[in-house]
């Protein structure tokens, strides 16, 4: 392939476990994430690796297939949306029309031009539109190290903001997310990569034990993954209840779940690698 690099043009696009529009859906990419073209498959479909190691098939009309440009937005793209459904508009002002609407976790370009609370963002097609000030934010490079205390508030507060999320196997968007989407999205918003699976791996997250866990931190369980917020309580996805929400892990909590406590088979942390 002379292409090796294709972009997702799309809001949110299916990577599916095979090459077929009815496969079930094995995870999914955002607007701007770039994925990896590993083979050509036929009728329009590619195997594909994303930035993060996971691997899927996609269909050419979901994505902008250019090694070039895709250079060229990464260099660039170091923005993301933080806004849950944010609408870039034509003109800095709501009286406008959409040029895309995106969700939080999109990679976006921001040309550094701003009108009054505005700012104008470059998309993917090298459309010029804008959107509000509060909606995005760069992304982090934190000293895991340094700055810990801080990276492990900006992951709980990035979490938090999927809170009632529906839950959606495969997902990773305020449209619909699963466990590991949920969690793999929260650190990779703050700029740390970990495994998109309900897996502890060891190249990701060093494993501890269940009493030196601290808030961020994330807890295993038998095909599920959820994080510690600290005082024995943990948020996640789950398909019981259908959404984002909190339990707990102290039997005399209202939101004590006896099932996924019993089942503790791991816990990770990126931190003190």
């Amino acid at each position: 392939m002379n292409n090796k690099l294709a972009i997702t043009r799309k809001n949110v696009i299916p990577l599916k476990l095979k090459p077929s529009f009815d496969s079930e859906v094995a995870d999914e990419s955002l607007y701007g994430m770039v994925l990896e073209l590993v083979e050509a498959i036929d009728d329009g479909w590619y195997r594909v690796k994303a930035h993060y190691d996971y691997e899927g098939y996609v269909h050419e009309s979901n994505i902008l297939i250019d090694s070039y440009r895709a250079i060229e937005w990464q260099e660039n793209a170091d923005c993301c949306i933080s806004g849950r459904i944010v609408d870039v508009l034509a003109e800095p002002k709501y009286a406008s029309y959409q040029l895309e609407t995106l969700t939080m976790g999109a990679f976006i370009h921001m040309t550094g031009r701003e009108e009054e609370r505005w700012c104008e963002v470059e998309l993917i097609d090298k459309r010029r539109g804008w959107i509000r000030k509060e909606v995005f934010r760069k992304i982090p490079c934190f000293d895991l190290k340094r700055d810990e205390e801080t990276v492990r508030k900006s992951i709980i507060d990035t979490a938090f903001a999927y809170m009632g999320t529906q839950y959606r196997w495969g997902g990773k968007s305020p449209m619909g997310i699963d466990c590991s989407g949920f969690v793999s999205m929260a650190y990779m918003l703050n700029g740390i990569i970990i495994y998109r699976d309900a897996n502890l791996k060891e190249e990701y997250m060093k494993s501890i034990s269940l009493e030196h866990i601290k808030p961020a931190d994330l807890m295993f369980f038998p095909g599920h993954v959820a994080m510690f917020i600290g005082e024995g309580n943990y948020i996640h996805s789950t398909g019981r209840e259908g959404r984002v929400l909190i339990n707990s892990i102290n039997p005399g909590s209202d939101d004590y779940r006896e099932d996924l406590h019993k089942m503790i088979n791991g816990v990770g942390t990126v931190f003190g690698r």
